[in-house]
Formats: C-alpha cells, structure tokens, sequence
C-alpha cells in the first residue's frame, strides 16, 4: 500500500506537538496564497462581512466587547479559491495527524479573525464546557513584517511556562484546545489570522 507523500511541514508539527503538546510552522503556506488570504481578509471587513465575535455557544452566545474584541466571518466551501486552497491544505494536515495520532479527527472549521487596534482576546480555552469535538486548534498568521512593538502576540499558558508567538504571516500554530489556556494580548495595529479547530466525533 503506497501512503501519500506529507510536506516536512507536517512532520515538524507533529514531532513538536507530541512533545509539547503545541507546534508552530513558520512559511506553512505559499507566500502568494498567505498574502491573499490576507487581502481577502481585508476585503470582507470593507464590506461589512466580518461581525464582532461572541463567546459561549447556542442560546448562552453573546458578545462580550470585555472578554475579546475581534471581528470574524466564518469560512464556507466554494467562497474562493484562496480559502478553498487553504481549507485543502488544512484537510490533508487532518488526515496526516489521524495517521500519527489517531484521533479521529472529523473536520476541519475556520473563520477570519481581524484585531483592530487596541483589540484583545483574555485567556480562555478553545473546547466548550458542553461540547468536546474540538480537539486541536489551529491559528494561521497573515501579517507580514510584524514587530514585537505592535504587540498581538499569542501568549500560550504551558506547564514549562508563559510562552509568546508573535502573529507573522505564514506561522501555523497548533495547541491542545481542552489543554492549553492562551490568550490574544492587546494588539497596536491591524492583526489578521485564520483561526480553526480541528473536531472529532462528539461523545
């Protein structure tokens, strides 16, 4: 049985999210396809399509301008070619982790996610209290030239200690979603990314 050839990339995130329970990829993604994920980005917030994000899920979902302050849209199939390429790439990275880990991976969900200045997320976990498909969560960066100056970084809450990714584009970061408590620190300028979970079956 010949088994379909993975990019090293996936081997990286796995490698280090089996030892650390998180992974980060640096140029996951074509240069040309990041920048029109952000282009796109940008684009569907000038037209109003990004709506302030809400926290909880079902009836309790609200949004809660003290808790995060980001603007999202969530992807659908068939919206562009651009997300439609990076929702390709993101399912075979699915398949490639079910066949390292055996988690029974499902599904792959994603929406943009833009930080205007001054925007923030506190720290929380990604898996609801009454929901538990998700099961790793999957961040991918779209700024170029980011600076530490701007702030916006990822701060991870791990067991070795604070950790901060810094949002540049082309960075794909993978942690735990029941696991690792993190949060979006105050940002000083534009800050895009794709934020997703991977889900597996419901219990």
């Amino acid at each position: 049985m010949n088994l379909p050839e993975y990019p090293s990339a996936f081997l990286q995130l796995a490698d280090e999210l089996a030892e650390h329970g998180w992974a980060q990829c640096h140029n996951f993604l074509p240069q040309s396809l990041t920048a029109q994920l952000a282009e796109e980005c940008r684009r569907r917030d000038k037209q109003g399509l990004l709506a302030p994000a809400g926290t909880g899920r079902g009836d309790a979902l609200a949004v809660r301008e003290g808790v995060r302050s980001d603007h999202i849209q969530w992807l659908e199939a068939g919206q562009s070619a651009a997300t439609d390429s990076y929702l390709a790439h993101l399912d075979n990275l699915r398949r490639f982790l079910n066949q390292s880990f055996y988690l029974g991976l499902e599904d792959y969900e994603s929406h943009f996610a833009l930080y205007p200045p001054g925007a923030f997320y506190l720290r929380h976990l990604d898996r609801f209290r009454d929901d538990d498909r998700r099961t790793l969560s999957a961040v991918f960066y779209l700024n170029p030239q980011w600076d530490p100056a701007d702030g916006g970084a990822l701060r991870l809450y791990l067991a070795s200690g604070e950790l901060d990714v810094w949002p540049e584009a082309g960075t794909l970061v993978l942690f735990r979603s029941a696991d690792v408590l993190h949060e979006v620190l105050v940002n000083r300028r534009e800050r895009l990314s794709l934020t997703g979970w991977f889900r597996r079956r419901g219990d």
